[in-house]
């Protein structure tokens, strides 16, 4: 051991009365570096837990990527859509993609005896992925659907259900405005005719994906029924969804998607379709940089306070030091030996905090909240690894580089002046 290192371990490790001033500082000092670094660690782990989970439940009932027609009839629903085999296949074997689902959308009127509510139907065959559907089910289950076979089993939302007073297995019938083209032959010409239609079907399942936007009018049926109440073939749909690998990439890769097929179709992914939702979250960065910021300055400012109060309470040591030949140089460095101590202590006890209470919240949720503001139950974490390791090595790095200031005090401390204190 140096001697540099030798004197800073017996200033730290001393349990003499002479640092009576500088004792709870310096304990005030490092409960602000364990502050400062727990209130980041759950900072960083909310703000990324938030956005995955808002964009987990958006992904789970949409997709990444939607191909449509760039036509919208007056209905304001979606114009049928097929693509050819080839232009199929050449998109799933795209090597970013990792799911390829056509589906169907329906405007209509749930009618029960009580009142009547707007709902929107979304038709799903047996290559939906029900993956996020699954997760989300509190009642009943996910149907079956066939190729063959038009089934009338549904699934509804747990708040369309409540205020429409729907039980599981109950059968429930929705209205429909339909348009179609038939020939006139008193004109001799096509003409559009509206007219009203009505299906039933069976709940056989009960959702809550807690995102009010889903929740308060979507439905997922047979896509044939959709495409009979159309008088669409089966190989039309409202849209053919993409899932992706990695959602980072999806606006490079929607570009690709876009090029490949032509700019006859409307390819658009979910970062735009709901611009709205992504730009609140990305708000969510700034806010979380903001009181990383400020922990960071808070924790600096409670250690630089801490060792200027320790160098001036060691003034005498430091005049002794120099007089018995210690430069400058050596003097700073029993500072900042003690310095890396507190800020490794409080940055370790920090973590702990820190991370127990995201590994409690991950596991337990104790903390609830009202899913009509915040579109979850519960606040969301996400331990990323990566990003606490650069997050502990910013700090360490912004903490000693701060502390060095208070250091450059040591040279203005001179043996004739510090020694006449005694």
């Amino acid at each position: 051991m140096n001697i540099e290192r030798f004197i800073a371990a017996k200033i730290t490790n001393s349990k003499n009365t002479e640092g009576k001033i500088s004792k709870p500082i310096v304990k005030i000092g490092i409960i602000g570096v364990v502050i400062g670094v727990s209130v980041m660690i759950l900072t960083i782990s909310i703000v990324l837990g938030f956005k995955k989970e808002i964009t987990n439940k958006l992904t789970g009932l949409t997709t990444h990527i939607s191909i449509s027609s760039i036509n919208v009839n007056p209905s304001n629903e979606p114009e049928a859509l097929t693509l050819t085999k080839d232009s199929i296949e050449l998109i799933k074997k795209l090597s970013f993609v990792k799911h390829f689902q056509g589906t169907t959308l329906k405007n209509g009127i749930l009618k029960t005896n009580a009142q009547n509510e707007g709902v929107i139907l979304k038709g799903v065959d047996k290559d939906y992925d029900f993956s996020f559907l699954k997760n989300a089910l509190i009642e009943g289950v996910i149907p079956q659907y066939e190729d063959s076979v038009q089934k009338k089993d549904i699934l509804i939302s747990k708040r369309i259900a409540e205020k429409m007073d729907i039980k599981l297995n109950q059968k429930i019938l929705v209205y429909f405005i339909v348009q179609h083209q038939i020939y006139d032959s008193t004109i001799n010409q096509e003409i559009t005719k509206y007219e009203q239609r009505s299906r039933d079907f069976i709940v056989t399942g009960i959702f809550k994906s807690s995102f009010a936007d889903f929740d308060d009018n979507l439905l997922i049926v047979d896509t044939k029924k959709i495409q009979s109440l159309n008088y669409w073939n089966e190989n039309q749909v409202a849209a053919y969804e993409i899932k992706i690998a990695n959602f980072n990439e999806v606006d490079k890769y929607t570009n690709q998607i876009q090029e490949l097929l032509g700019y006859g179709y409307s390819v658009n992914n979910v970062k735009v379709i709901y611009a709205n939702i992504f730009i609140w979250l990305e708000k969510l960065d700034i806010n979380g940089i903001i009181v990383i910021v400020l922990m960071i300055l808070v924790a600096t400012i409670n250690m630089i306070t801490a060792l200027l109060i320790l160098i001036l309470e060691r003034a005498n040591m430091v005049g002794l030091v120099k007089a018995l030949g210690m430069n400058n140089v050596s003097v700073r460095k029993i500072f900042v030996s003690i310095s890396l101590q507190l800020i490794v202590k409080g940055m370790l006890i920090g973590n702990i905090i820190g991370i127990g209470l995201c590994y409690i919240q991950q596991n337990f949720k104790p903390i609830k909240l009202d899913s009509e503001i915040y579109y979850v139950d519960s606040v969301a974490i996400e331990m990323n690894w990566p990003y606490l390791l650069v997050l502990n090595a910013s700090t360490f790095i912004v903490c000693l580089i701060m502390l060095l200031l208070p250091t450059l005090i040591l040279t203005k401390l001179t043996p004739i002046k510090t020694l006449k204190f005694d």
